[in-house]
This record gives structure tokens, sequence and C-alpha cells, in this order.
């Protein structure tokens, strides 16, 4: 008998890959469940397994006292010595309980006990060993169909490809051999606890590591991926040698390269883009096959940019529903934009044009009553860049306003005016260029005459509007000489 139930430990422990201990333990806590069921005792009853005898014993453990109070716990001093001459108040003593008397019923509860051990057991193996390999690519065989979860046999266990991992470019056959990536492994679960992706970037990272000789000995690194599942990705790479073209050793002789990858994925195309540390750079690489005019920094701290391109090439740049700008943008981890080159001029002219003709309504005057006002409104006068215009000689002609209210009028304007020049260009959301900007290339005073020239800050978006950098200057140069002296 001790030979049967030591052999039938060592044969479960090599099928289920358990260790024996976990197996002894469970086989007495299966004797354990089995007695308390047999017996149906509140007493504490623990068992212990003999390897050399191959018998597992059961016992009461009790507490000696004086005087007994739960019998199932205690067991008075006289009873004890009886047992053990030892004992003494307070040691424990272990009275045997006999096993053949444990019936048909409570085999089967010891059974069911083991069994549960044991899958517990392969379960912790499981995770373990797989939630190491979170993120690696597995090979498998498609074993059975679930609903619309796809059952994948990788080995040493099954695992589960959900619907949601699927790409929908894809289906599979009973038998059919697949690859995947683990995205989870889950501790406990009913089912599969291996959580396989079809959809994953990361399955396409693997794929170029195993495809492109370069990738695996770190040539060429892939730096990010980002995939519409079945349909476009996009991968960024770059070469840690400069003799080593990164693109180009990713596609291949003749496209035999990404062509394989290409087949792994069921015609999902990819693009593949050289990185850049420029983000400039990078968003022009990764709009490709667009070609793009400009690229302009709107917000380096919430990474929001706008990339300027020709009429024709804008449906191009966007791409089928925006996917190409969609996933570009996922790419470099920048919220791109994609204008017109038109569009940015007429953008650019509605900006400079609400700066040159907004008003100022004479009730923003300070130190101005309001029968002072109603007299400029009754001479026609509406705004503060009209009085401006006219000047004091000319305020002093309205009938109710003398030398000194004129004055005071105009210099409440001016004042006015002040704030204005600086508050408007702080007020412009114009975008930052990336390329050289006017300020480098022109003398500080030039950039300082005209409240306008702050907002656009390239000779490249000067020539977008249509104008020369000489015009533009003349612009201002003719729109300083029809501004008042300031104070």
């Amino acid at each position: 008998m001790s030979n049967i139930i030591t052999q039938t430990i060592e044969q479960i422990s090599k099928e289920k890959n358990v260790d024996p201990k976990i197996i002894i333990s469970a086989l007495e806590d299966a004797m354990v469940a089995a007695s308390r069921k047999y017996f149906k005792t509140n007493e504490d009853i623990n068992a212990r397994f003999d390897p050399e005898t191959g018998v597992v014993e059961i016992f009461a453990v009790k507490r000696v006292v004086e005087k007994v109070e739960n019998p199932n716990l205690e067991i008075s001093l006289s009873e004890a010595k009886e047992i053990d001459p030892t004992l003494e108040i307070d040691d424990t003593v272990e009275i045997p309980k006999p096993t053949d008397v444990l019936g048909r019923i409570a085999a089967q509860t010891a059974k069911q006990v083991i069994l549960q051990k044991v899958r517990e057991a392969e379960r912790q193996n499981i995770y373990n060993e797989y939630s190491k390999k979170i993120g690696e690519m597995v090979n498998g065989v498609v074993k059975r169909f679930e609903g619309p979860d796809i059952i994948v046999d990788i080995g040493k266990t099954e695992a589960l490809l959900p619907l949601r991992e699927q790409s929908r470019a894809e289906t599979y056959k009973q038998g059919e051999r697949i690859r995947a990536v683990i995205v989870k492994v889950l501790p406990v679960a009913k089912g599969p606890q291996v959580i396989l992706s079809r959809t994953d970037p990361l399955l396409l990272i693997r794929l170029f590591e195993m495809e492109i000789p370069e990738i695996y000995d770190g040539t060429i690194v892939v730096k990010s991926a980002v995939r519409e599942p079945g349909d476009r990705a996009k991968v960024a790479v770059a070469s840690l040698d400069r003799d080593v073209d990164p693109v180009g050793a990713c596609v291949g002789m003749k496209g035999s390269r990404i062509n394989s990858i290409i087949r792994e994925l069921r015609g999902e195309k990819i693009d593949i883009v050289q990185w850049s540390e420029d983000p400039a750079q990078y968003a022009a690489n990764a709009l490709n096959p667009a070609k793009i005019s400009k690229v302009l920094i709107v917000d380096p701290v919430e990474k929001r940019m706008e990339v300027i391109v020709e009429e024709k090439q804008q449906s191009l740049a966007i791409g089928k529903k925006g996917q190409n700008v969609r996933l570009a943008s996922k790419l470099i981890g920048w919220q791109i934009d994609v204008k017109s080159e038109e569009q940015k001029k007429q953008e650019v002219l509605s900006v400079m044009e609400s700066l040159t003709s907004s008003s100022t309504p004479l009730s923003e005057l300070e130190g101005i009553s309001e029968r002072v006002i109603e007299r400029l409104r009754e001479a026609g006068i509406e705004n503060v860049e009209r009085i401006l215009e006219m000047g004091v000689e000319k305020l002093q002609e309205i009938p109710g306003i003398g030398e000194k209210t004129a004055a005071k009028i105009m210099e409440a304007a001016r004042d006015m005016f002040e704030e204005v020049e600086i508050e408007v260009p702080e007020g412009m959301e114009l975008p930052t260029a990336i390329k050289v900007s006017t300020a480098e290339t022109k003398p500080e005073s030039e950039e300082s005459s005209s409240p306008a020239h702050s907002g656009s800050s390239t000779t490249e978006e000067s020539s977008a509007q249509g104008n020369s950098p000489e015009e533009n200057k003349a612009y201002r140069e003719k729109e300083n000489t029809d501004m008042p002296e300031q104070p």
C-alpha cells in the first residue's frame, strides 16, 4: 500500500509538474476533510503522511487542563497521563483517530480535495512561468472555438485569443498554426489564464525582430509602432550605425523582408518611418508619402503642431478617413493638424486683419465722464482709435470740449492704445515656426516696431501670404508713420 501511494504521488508530480510536497499536503488536507465529514466533530483534527510507511495518520489535537470545559479541544490531566505520563498542564496531546472506518463518501471527498489542490498548484506554476513572458511572441495551434473567442494550444497550457484581440482581416480554422503575443496572465481564472493578442503593436515589433537581423543584433532599433489592425501600421526605426540605412534594411531586397511580415499580418500595409530627435522632421517622415512644406510648433508643452502642405498634398497627408495623420500622431506622440498653404495664408491674414481693424469702445477710456463720452459720440467719434487719428486740436473743435478736456481725453486714449499694443500679440494664437525666424535676421528696432510682427515670426510665412519680406517691412513702416507719437 505504501508503495502504491508513494508511486501515485510521484506519478502525479511528473504529469502535472507539481512539487510532491504540494501533493502530500493536498493528501493530508483531504484526509482531514474526510474525517470531519465522517466523525461530524468540531475537534482540531490534523493529518500526517509518513513517506516511509505510506500511511496517513489522523489525530485530534487537545490541550491538557485541570478542568475540562470544551471536550472538543481540551483533555484532563489524568486522561492525558494515560496516553503519555510525561504530559503536564498546558501541554498538547495528539489523540489518534481510526482511518479504516472512513468509507466511500470520505474517499470521494478526499479525491475532490486532492484534485482541487493539484489544479491550484498547476495554475500557480503557469502563472509563475508565463507572467515572465508578457510581451513575448509564442507559436500555437488553434485547438477549438468558444463563441467568437479562440482557444490556442501553446504547449504547456491553453491560451485565449479573445475577439477584441483578433484582427478583422483574419480568420482561422481548427488545427491552423498561429503566432501571437502574450498580453496578460491571470493569477486565478476558470478558463485559460494566458491571454494572447494579434492586434497589439508588440506583435509587429516581435515580427521585425525575427525577420530583420539588424534589429535582432541591435544595429537598428525600433523606436515606436502603431497599428490599425488589418489595415495599416507605422513603425519608426533608427540606426546606431551611420553606414546602415534603417528603412532600407527593414524593407529588404525588393521588399523581401517587409513582405514576409505583411503576409503574416494578412496583408496589413506597413509604413517604415525613419525616427528623428527633431519633432518637426519626425512628423514630416511619419506623414510619408505626403510632401510637407513646413512644420509649425503650436505648443511644445502640450505637444501640438501644425503641418503645412500644398493643396494637392493635403488629402494624401490626412489619408483615408484621417488614417495617415491619425497613425502619424500616435507614432510621434504629438497632436498634428494638417493645413494647406492657402488655409494657413487665410488664417494669418485673418489674424493680421483683426489686429489692424479692431476698435476700442469709448466706454473703455478711464477717467472720462459719461457726459464727455456722449459729446464725442454726437461728434461721430465711436472708438478710441478715431480719437488718436484726430489729435488734440480737432478734439477742441467739438462743442463743449476745451483744451484741458481734449488733452485729458488724448492722454486716456494713448494709455489705452499702449495696453492694446502690448496685449494683442500675447493673445494671438499664431504658431512659432520651427524654421529660422525673422527675429534672428532683422535688427532689434525693426522687431519691436510693430505688434503684428511678433505673431508672424518667419520669412517663410511672409512668402506664404504672397508678400516679400521687403513688402512687409514697407507695410510696417507705413503703419508706424500713420501712428501718433507715443507719450
